[in-house]
């Protein structure tokens, strides 16, 4: 049956796309999103120039309301608290239900002419041919007493971002546990906004399977020269005294503090999946076109967790360019359309991240197998630091590259694993050696 409506549950990153890719994929039929929190914005600039101040709401909203009405996009301000459906309204048997789940099954799977029902908290009740669950996580609250008081902050919103700034003045005690990519960045802009920042992590470094261990060291190490307290260490609980706010850590050291924030992950949002029957496991789980085991509903950006048609679930994926293909690959499916080889889940996954004046850029996997298996190559500058970092696979190929202020080297990294190329190690790790000339496959005599 053709689809003629589309319901978008979310307006992150990934649901925004849906959108638009459903129109620039010729889609003329109505297209309904909700989204408590209006027009859609993004959301790295949070903890980076939106939380400084130098970027507007604005300037970092995807599009303006103008966008959605020259292209027929209904924005409901309003929260979606029930979807509605079930295999037998679409004319599935049980096992069909069951093989939907399987990633190559759904192609066989009819969802026949039923629509789904989404019924929103301000009374409203829609009506759409396919559902895109894109309803993002939530920021992991901390597992200790006093994890859950209302007085310790996250940043995950807007609305977070807005309460964070507006309780900073030079001189503020912030304590911020958790230094991964969000807690770094955030750690780096409270500095800015003059704030006295404390950050708690167990990890030294962090971010090794990210970036691998000697550019985690040399960024773990921006944070004490910048002027932060580092403490490797974590929270035993927290504690109100008065207007101060007491994080007592396992060791039995005490920080006090104006304000503590936890950036420590997401937990995905799964409860309208769930309580629809769709099949979860650390996400709504999803085949390689973002269909759930319901083949009307799609689920799309950190609440979907691919299993591959071998039945292998793969790990979410927190990342904005995740995010954003899997919303490409959501619509062209809706549309029984094609993704573009670089929106494929096959593609090599990369992520960036800034922090105390430099940018942080990623592809694929620094996660090494056996030692013996696998190889990091590692290039560096005329001082010393570290540039870039490369770890190949038994076979010479690529698997993943981190570079600091290295977008052309991790650019050209990426073609080099997308495209299996085979690079010597030496010229890896040869700063003198561009790596955009080691990313072109070596010619046929």
């Amino acid at each position: 049956m053709p689809v003629n409506s589309v319901a978008i549950i979310g307006g992150g990153v990934a649901g925004f796309t849906v959108a638009r890719q459903l129109r620039s994929r010729g889609f003329d039929g109505e297209i309904t999103m909700v989204e408590p929190g209006g027009l859609p914005y993004d959301r790295p600039p949070l903890s980076k120039g939106y939380l400084l101040g130098t970027q507007t709401l604005e300037q970092i909203q995807f599009e303006p309301r103008e966008w959605f009405d020259e292209n027929r996009v209904k924005l409901i301000e309003a929260e979606a608290v029930a979807v509605e459906d079930s295999a037998e309204a679409l004319g599935l048997s049980a096992e069909a239900a069951e093989d939907s789940a399987g990633a190559v099954a759904h192609s066989a799977a009819s969802p026949g002419n039923s629509q789904i029902t989404v019924r929103l908290n301000n009374g409203e009740t829609l009506t759409a041919d396919r559902v895109v669950l894109g309803t993002g996580g939530s920021a992991r609250k901390l597992p200790v007493p006093g994890g859950e008081l209302e007085e310790v902050l996250q940043l995950r919103t807007r609305t977070d971002a807005d309460l964070l700034r507006e309780s900073i003045t030079p001189g503020t005690r912030v304590v911020i546990v958790g230094a991964g990519l969000i807690g770094a960045e955030i750690a780096s802009t409270l500095l800015e906004l003059g704030a006295d920042v404390t950050l708690v992590e167990p990890a030294n470094p962090p971010l090794l399977s990210a970036v691998g261990a000697v550019l985690a060291e040399h960024l773990h190490a921006m944070h004490a020269g910048k002027g932060i307290d580092v403490i490797h260490d974590a929270p035993a609980r927290i504690e109100l005294d008065g207007p101060e706010r007491v994080v007592t850590l396992i060791d039995g050291t005490q920080v006090r503090a104006d304000q503590v924030l936890v950036g420590i992950g997401i937990t995905p949002n799964t409860a309208l999946a769930e309580r629809l029957g769709l099949e979860v496991n650390d996400g709504v789980l999803v085949d390689e076109c973002q269909r759930t085991s319901n083949p009307a509903i799609f689920a799309v950006g950190d609440a979907a967790r691919i299993r591959t048609p071998e039945g292998n679930l793969l790990p979410r994926a927190e990342h904005w360019e995740n995010a954003m293909n899997s919303g490409s690959r959501a619509a062209a499916a809706i549309l029984g359309q094609e993704p573009s080889p670089a929106e494929s889940v096959h593609a090599a996954a990369w992520f960036w991240s800034d922090r105390h004046g430099v940018h942080v850029e990623g592809v694929g996997s620094l996660v090494a197998g056996h030692e013996s298996e696998t190889q990091f190559v590692h290039r560096f500058n005329e001082d010393g630091s570290p540039q870039a970092t490369f770890l190949l696979n038994p076979d010479g190929t690529m698997a993943g590259c981190a570079a600091v202020d290295g977008g052309v080297t991790v650019r050209a990294a990426r073609r080099i694993i997308d495209q299996g190329l085979v690079v010597p190690p030496d010229a890896l790790a040869d700063p003198s050696v561009p790596l955009r000339k080691l990313a072109r496959p070596a010619r046929k005599s």
